[in-house]
């Protein structure tokens, strides 16, 4: 299901599967092939190996097992800061338990955010914004180094906001950045 030629198969791995242990552990080490070595490094450095089973591969090794077929559109993965930072923007809304794409948007398609290493971790992603900007409007977001949103910042088009090495941009509250490159320092202090 994963990983596959979209011509050759029509369905699509959602990442969302539901195994009962005792099947799971008997057949993985039955087959042990099916297993995948990832190196990871957790949080403080601490080096593991993670065990990982491609459910596509592995599903034959179960009797009677079922596919449930999930519209494409339902299928909004959250992996990374970027990834966040849409679905808790505007351009989504919950609707009897899903997120769906907001009838304001005019474009059926999400923008394409790419968020810096100063967003990787949820507490620093979230101490970045007063409140998520508006990105109804947005194609392109690009934010590199050590940045900061006000509130009701608004987003369209294409922003690339980039602070240069040692310095920091405030995005005031209020601000509308359409079709804008930011970079260098910018400051925005209370007295």
């Amino acid at each position: 299901m994963g990983f596959v030629l979209e011509r050759r198969h029509k369905s699509f791995n959602c990442l969302n599967h539901r195994l009962t242990q005792k099947p799971q552990r008997t057949n993985t080490t039955k087959n042990p092939n099916l297993s995948v070595l990832a190196l990871k490094t957790l949080d403080g450095g601490l080096n593991v190996i993670q065990l990982e089973t491609a459910v596509g591969a592995a599903i034959k090794s179960f009797k009677n097992a079922m596919g449930v077929n999930v519209p494409r559109s339902r299928f909004l993965p959250v992996k990374t800061s970027s990834d966040l930072l849409l679905v808790m923007s505007n351009l989504y809304s919950l609707d009897a338990g899903s997120l769906t794409m907001s009838k304001k948007r005019e474009f059926p398609t999400t923008p394409h955010v790419k968020l810096g290493s100063s967003f990787t971790k949820v507490q620093e992603f979230l101490k970045r914004f007063e409140n998520i900007p508006d990105m109804l409007e947005l194609d392109h977001l690009t934010v590199s180094g050590d940045v900061t949103f006000g509130k009701n910042v608004s987003l369209k088009g294409t922003v690339i906001i980039i602070a240069n090495h040692g310095d920091r941009i405030d995005i005031p509250a209020g601000a509308m950045l359409e079709n804008k490159i930011v970079s260098g320092n910018l400051r925005i202090l209370d007295h």
